[in-house]
Formats: structure tokens, C-alpha cells, sequence
């Protein structure tokens, strides 16, 4: 009993130091645990990849081939490492034979995309600049109708990774996947790129009157909200507060920030119906023959060539805060009637306070838009900026300087490899 007694004198008479070591320890207990919850995630990963690894092929059949885009830049220069440690086994393990290749400046991974040769699958391993980049070297191909068939993997390594929430599903055991959620989606991510299941996304075609087409996968932003989102940095020093001493300093400055732009659109058109995701059996040889045969006595009448209907453009003239262009990848498996891109607008009435708040929300989720802004669905679309406008484009969270541009959907161009999770997730939240 007097030992108990002599250490609570002891530790009264050095609190301090007391405080200091059971706050050391405290946090080294919290940072031990989340590295054993990394190492907890990797292991349930690496035996789902066992399993595939261990199926046999044919003789005939050979190990699908991966080329993987890596920016070691990306996280701050801390994406190699999370590749390796946390993607590179899961893809060894399950047999794939990957050819990496690391860009080392920003545009390369674009010009990248015009020498690489046909692969079974392409991966991207960066964000959402590196996502981008790939999308547009892909597109810009002579021969991009082919090369787009090729299935897309994306490994969320980058600092934001917009569209990694649309096609990933972190752990369900939110103890583990509170840690660390970059590591949970990494792992996501690849087994999603084993399993094999694809959804279709829709791609953005941003063309100015003399660059080389841009293209996006989640939408174009320009305005007040975004402006203010890319000074946000510099508040660092105000915690949580951050987000709102930009948007309060940045009325301050020039009040109010509205904006002025001439939109044009095109009505959207009808989306077709899904092909199968497998090609019809082919039909016996009897059958064949009888068609040819019918074909060759009684043959079809051909139809007369369609007229095409000129292009009805639309104008409105829109004064606003923010106006966002956007896809409707935030969920992909949502079942539309159109092939559309939604032009979102807010209103210019908002009051200091308002802004405050709406910019706060936005920080969370771009896509956000107040129940007084002006929505349009569109095919395509031209913004004609008004003279002496400045200022810049945010596409894919890349920026690109403010012009007039020409936007149109390419719908369901390219496909990105999901979780079945995933879609069952987002299958639910419609119903």
C-alpha cells in the first residue's frame, strides 16, 4: 500500500511530465492500432486475391495483362509506396501480369496514352489529375472507338479522388476502415479490378475554340464557390474554421460575386437501351443457311436515307454565383430515361450569411446545389463568356483557364471496373 501511495505522490508531484507520458503513450497506443488495422485489411485482401491466384486456365487461355499508369507524385509523393505495400500484392497473388509505368511531370501521363499498346486492362494509380489526364490521352487517340472498350481500374492514391465514392465501398467493419480509409479503398479498388464487374460512365468532351478537347468525368465548375475553394489552403492555421474565414474574406474583398454567362443547349436525347454484357450464342448452321437463302431470293427493301434535322439550339442568359456542368456518374447504375449532362446554376440573391453557409457545404460535396438554382438537362452546351471575363475552369479538380467552350456528352463511353457491393448499395438507395 505504501509503494501505491508513494507513486500517487510521485506522479502529483510531476504532473507534467505525468500529463506529457500519458499523452505519448496514448497516442503511440492509437497509431500502433491503426497500423495493426492496415495489416488487418491487406491480409483479408491478399487471401480474396489467394483465392483467384489458385483457379486454373485453359491451355489455350494465357494471364491477363495490366498496364498500370502510377504518378509517384500524387499523396504528396507517397503514392508508390501505398502502391506497393497495399495494390501490388493483391494483383501478384491473383496471377495478373502488370506492366507499371510512372509519369514524372504533370501532362505526361496524356501523351503516355498515345504510344501504349493494347492491353487486357488499364489501371490508373493517382487522382483525380492523373484520372483526367489518361481520360484525355485515351480520347484523343485515332483510334479511340477501339481503345475505349478496353476495361479502367481506378486506385484512389491521389489527395482527391472524386469518382473512388461512386465506384468503391469501404470495409463493412467501421472500426478498421475509420483508420485509414485510403487503404480501404485501395484494397477495394483492386479486388473490384479481379471480380471483373463494370458499369458504364458517362464522359464530358470540353472544347475551346483553339485548344485540343478536354475530357472530364464528373463536370466542369466556375464561379465564386470555386474560386474561394482554392484559397481555402491558406487558412490552415484556423482548424475547422478554415472553410468559413475563406468564404467570409473573400466577401470582404468583392461583393457581390456574381457572374454573367450566356448558355446555349441542346434538348437531351433518348437513352438507348443497354447491350448485354455478354454476346448472343451464335445461331446453329441450319439457321444460317435458311436466312442466307432468304435473304438471297426475297431481299430486304432498303430504307431510305434519314434526313438529318438541323441542331435546335437554346439560350439563356444566366447571372449567377456558381454554375456547375456535371455527369451523372455520381451514380452510375441509376436507371435514366435520357442521356443527359445537368447544367446547374445558383442564384445571385444570396445574402453574405448564405454564402457563407452554402460554400461550407460545398466543400464537402461539390455537387450540392440550393432548391433555388436553375437546373437544365442538355445534350450539349456553349458558354460564351462575357468580355474581359477571368478567371478559371475547375474539370475534374484540375485547373484550366476560363474561354468559351463547346460541351457535349459522350454517354456511356468508357468503363470502369465497380464493386458489387457497390452497386448494390447504390441500387438500394433509388428504391
Amino acid at each position: 500500500m505504501a509503494r501505491v501511495v508513494r507513486g500517487f505522490r510521485t506522479l502529483r508531484n510531476h504532473w507534467k511530465k505525468s500529463t506529457f507520458a500519458v499523452c505519448v503513450l496514448s497516442y503511440g497506443g492509437y497509431w500502433l492500432y491503426g497500423k495493426h488495422c492496415d495489416n488487418v485489411l491487406r491480409r483479408e485482401a491478399c487471401l480474396v486475391a489467394r483465392e483467384f491466384g489458385r483457379q486454373q486456365i485453359g491451355p489455350q487461355e494465357r494471364l491477363r495483362k495490366a498496364t498500370v499508369i502510377l504518378n509517384p507524385a500524387a499523396c504528396s509523393g507517397k503514392a508508390n509506396n501505398l502502391f506497393e505495400k497495399n495494390a501490388a500484392p493483391i494483383l501478384h497473388l491473383a496471377g495478373v501480369e502488370i506492366t507499371i509505368v510512372k509519369t514524372d511531370y504533370e501532362g505526361q501521363a496524356k501523351k503516355l496514352m498515345e504510344l501504349m499498346e493494347q492491353t487486357d486492362v488499364l489501371i490508373v494509380a493517382g487522382g483525380d489529375g492523373t484520372l483526367q489526364e489518361v481520360v484525355t490521352g485515351l480520347l484523343r487517340r485515332p483510334d479511340q472507338d477501339a481503345i475505349s472498350n478496353t476495361p479502367i481500374g481506378f486506385i484512389p492514391l491521389g489527395s482527391q479522388n472524386t469518382l473512388s465514392p461512386s465506384l468503391h465501398l469501404l470495409s463493412d467493419n467501421k472500426i478498421l476502415s475509420s483508420h485509414n480509409p485510403n487503404i480501404d479503398y485501395i484494397t477495394s479498388a483492386t479486388l473490384s479490378i479481379l471480380k471483373g464487374e463494370t458499369v458504364p460512365l458517362d464522359v464530358l468532351q470540353i472544347k475551346g475554340e483553339k485548344e485540343q478537347p478536354v475530357f472530364a468525368l464528373m463536370g466542369l465548375r466556375w464561379g465564386a464557390f470555386r474560386d474561394v475553394a482554392a484559397t481555402i489552403s491558406k487558412y490552415w492555421y484556423l482548424g475547422p474554421l478554415k472553410t468559413k474565414a475563406a468564404h467570409w474574406f473573400s466577401t470582404l474583398q468583392e461583393w457581390p460575386l456574381v457572374r454573367d454567362v450566356s448558355v446555349s443547349y441542346l434538348a437531351p436525347t433518348l437513352r438507348p437501351p443497354d447491350l448485354p454484357p455478354q454476346k448472343p450464342p451464335r445461331p446453329s448452321l441450319l439457321y444460317r443457311i435458311a436466312r442466307r437463302l432468304k435473304n438471297y431470293w426475297s431481299p430486304p427493301v432498303e430504307e431510305p436515307p434519314k434526313v438529318e434535322e438541323p441542331e435546335e439550339w437554346k439560350e439563356q442568359q444566366l447571372s449567377t454565383l456558381e454554375l456547375f456542368i456535371q455527369t451523372h456518374n455520381k451514380n452510375p447504375v441509376e436507371r435514366r430515361i435520357n442521356d443527359s449532362l445537368m447544367i446547374c446554376a445558383e442564384p445571385d440573391n444570396f445574402t453574405v450569411g448564405e454564402f457563407i453557409t452554402v460554400g461550407d457545404k460545398k466543400e464537402e460535396d461539390p455537387t450540392v446545389f440550393t432548391k433555388a438554382s436553375t437546373k437544365l438537362e442538355a445534350s450539349a452546351c456553349r458558354l460564351q463568356l462575357p468580355e474581359g471575363a477571368a478567371g478559371f475552369y475547375n474539370i475534374d479538380n484540375e485547373e484550366y483557364e476560363a474561354m468559351p467552350v463547346e460541351v457535349r456528352l459522350l454517354p456511356r463511353k468508357l468503363r470502369f471496373y465497380i464493386s458489387a457491393e457497390r452497386r448494390e448499395q447504390l441500387l438500394s438507395q433509388m428504391q
